[in-house]
């Protein structure tokens, strides 16, 4: 007899980008209210950022596809030939990050006196910085809850 290891279901569903939405919050939000993240970001060139935002989408996958057994990459509904799953993480992690900033208005708070294009470029590679942190969050609530 040869054992098969499980297999998720195939169908994604709002209650798995529910689990995402909590667990990206949930880390992002330190991140997010945190001064040495946005010096941190202002110190930042454009490769660091690439780079980081590069980072969030290996973490993601690799959270999702590698590091979790029980899920397949070929068994993910997909848009375009990018599992759905994964789309799905990719927004509510950098989506977690600057929508909890624009709320809590951290850009004018730490950036308040740059001016509008430093600001949004600051903002950018600080939403960058938090997304590390929100898609661990996001990715360990999706397997961790799972059915």
């Amino acid at each position: 007899m040869k054992l098969r290891r499980p297999r998720r279901p195939r169908d994604f569903r709002l209650a798995d980008s529910a689990q995402q939405i909590v667990g990206g919050f949930l880390l992002a939000g330190p991140f997010v209210v945190t001064e040495e993240v946005w010096d941190l970001a202002k110190s930042m060139n454009l490769f660091q950022a690439i780079g980081t935002v590069i980072l969030v989408f290996g973490i993601g996958y690799g959270a999702l596809y590698t590091a979790d057994t029980t899920r397949d990459v070929d068994d993910e509904q997909e848009v375009g030939g990018i599992p759905l799953r994964f789309i799905s993480l990719m927004v509510v992690s950098f989506g977690a990050v600057t929508l909890l900033a624009l709320l809590l208005d951290a850009p004018d708070t730490f950036l308040g006196d740059e001016t509008t294009s430093v600001a949004v470029k600051t903002t950018i590679k600080a939403v960058s910085v938090g997304s590390v942190f929100s898609v661990v969050g996001a990715a360990t609530a999706d397997s961790i809850f799972a059915k």
